[in-house]
């Protein structure tokens, strides 16, 4: 071969050579998706997560049966319930409002059952656990579901979603063989649960309370306290910017704008993130479906905490602790309370215990008994400048609380609480005299 053919052969190689090189650089595509649903932060459980079901639950039932009032707040009780009435198919919902003749007897009238939940709860979200025949359900609010147990030989019965406070009401009807089984698996057997008395505190308000005195345990637990640690890698965007830094009764972290705080004396997680845009303005769907996914995103469920408020106004959500037996858990420092304020894309405030309930210490439990309903009726009715028309709601429960022989257990000690002009407090019957002085 002549050197001008050894030339040619090479000149040859290299521009084909660089025609691959060049075809390879326009059409090479780096695999962004895969760099793009890389998370940056492992995946933190806290505690756990939870569907709707276990965290928009009713807290009483009350059996209008045979001209008496009987009622629960047991959790069991009604978990049964609310299963049994997730099987039925409900159809036909429609507005009633305008068709009620009288509002009292539709929903506290014989015959009826009444299942209350602490706050009102969308009809859009709890379709997640009733069962409705049409997809599309009406965007309205209820705190209560009353079923007519009345002429169950009929193909049809109906039952009805209420807002008590609105006096709205929304009709819709289910089967009559699935009445028929309600009436044998709990209505007709009501009588089997506590004797409750209607009082009315006001011409547009009905509360049933119990007749007798009731008997709740007191608990101690030791708390078992969550790890900072994962609550940092679980709220910041980018935990390794981070830092810790101790502060008066606790220690803070902070990325340079977002913060969190622990607060040993308290028992308190507080994080604020304030460059979170604050102006988004949802509807109670959207609010109570983001903070409940937020929640679940961390497995932030390390107890029975039930949805309790929601104030659209502020975008604030409350889960409130339950006991395992159904009662509702108050303290006025916020350990027994969740709390989130929603921003346009983010959580811009969280705050909630530090600790959760493990097992109760069972050589310190204490059955204690709690006055009747009409003990507390006649102690609040005798206080001076107490307006029974600002008394929406009465309820027994527990005080949460450290206790003072010994400030590392918490205490649950069985009470009675009111709900007076918005605001949930407790009924105190060991300090009497004038004034207020037996309400906190």
């Amino acid at each position: 071969m002549t050197y001008e053919n050894i030339k040619s052969v090479i000149l040859t190689l290299l521009v084909f050579g660089s025609a691959f090189l060049t075809w390879n650089l326009w059409t090479y595509q780096p695999n962004y998706e895969t760099m793009e649903n890389a998370k940056y932060v492992q995946e933190v459980s806290i505690g756990e997560k939870r569907e709707i079901k276990s965290i928009i639950k009713p807290d009483q039932m009350i059996f209008h049966y045979q001209d008496t009032h009987y009622g629960t707040e047991t959790t069991s009780e009604l978990d049964k319930v609310i299963h049994e009435m997730s099987q039925w198919n409900i159809y036909d919902v429609k507005n009633y409002t305008n068709k009620v003749e009288n509002f009292k007897s539709l929903v506290h009238g014989n015959g009826n059952v009444e299942i209350l939940f602490p706050e009102e709860v969308p009809l859009e979200l709890y379709k997640n656990v009733l069962s409705f025949e049409d997809k599309s359900v009406p965007k309205f609010h209820f705190d209560r579901i009353v079923i007519n147990m009345e002429n169950l030989q009929k193909e049809t019965g109906s039952i009805y979603f209420v807002s008590y406070d609105k006096k709205e009401i929304y009709s819709s009807h289910v089967s009559g063989t699935d009445l028929n089984t309600f009436n044998r698996n709990f209505y007709k057997g009501s009588y089997k649960y506590p004797r409750y008395f209607s009082y009315e505190p006001r011409k547009d308000r009905i509360l049933f309370l119990p007749e007798a005195e009731t008997s709740m345990v007191m608990y101690k637990y030791y708390p078992d306290y969550l790890e900072s640690e994962k609550f940092k890698d679980a709220l910041f965007s980018d935990p390794t910017f981070v830092q810790k830094s101790p502060i008066d009764e606790g220690e803070e972290y902070t990325d340079g704008s977002s913060k969190m705080n622990i607060f040993y004396n308290k028992n308190l997680l507080f994080y604020v993130n304030p460059m979170e845009e604050s102006e988004f303005v949802g509807n109670s769907v959207e609010i109570l479906q983001r903070g409940i996914d937020f929640i679940n995103e961390h497995g932030g469920w390390t107890d029975p905490y039930r949805f309790a408020q929601i104030d659209e106004w502020n975008q604030q959500l409350t889960f409130r602790l339950y006991t395992t037996d159904g009662y509702p858990v108050f303290n006025e420092n916020g350990m027994s309370e969740i709390i989130e304020v929603l921003g346009r894309s983010e959580i811009t405030k969280y705050l909630r215990p530090n600790f959760a309930l493990d097992l109760p210490l069972r050589t310190e439990m204490v059955e204690l008994s709690t006055p009747s309903g009409w003990q507390i009726v006649d102690f609040l009715e005798k206080q001076k400048d107490f307006q029974l028309e600002l008394l929406e709601d009465l309820s027994l429960g527990y005080k949460m609380g450290k206790d003072p022989k010994e400030p590392r257990l918490i205490v649950l000690e069985p009470a009675w609480f009111y709900r007076y002009n918005g605001l949930w407090g407790q009924v105190r019957l060991d300090y009497l005299g004038g004034g207020r002085n037996g309400l906190e």
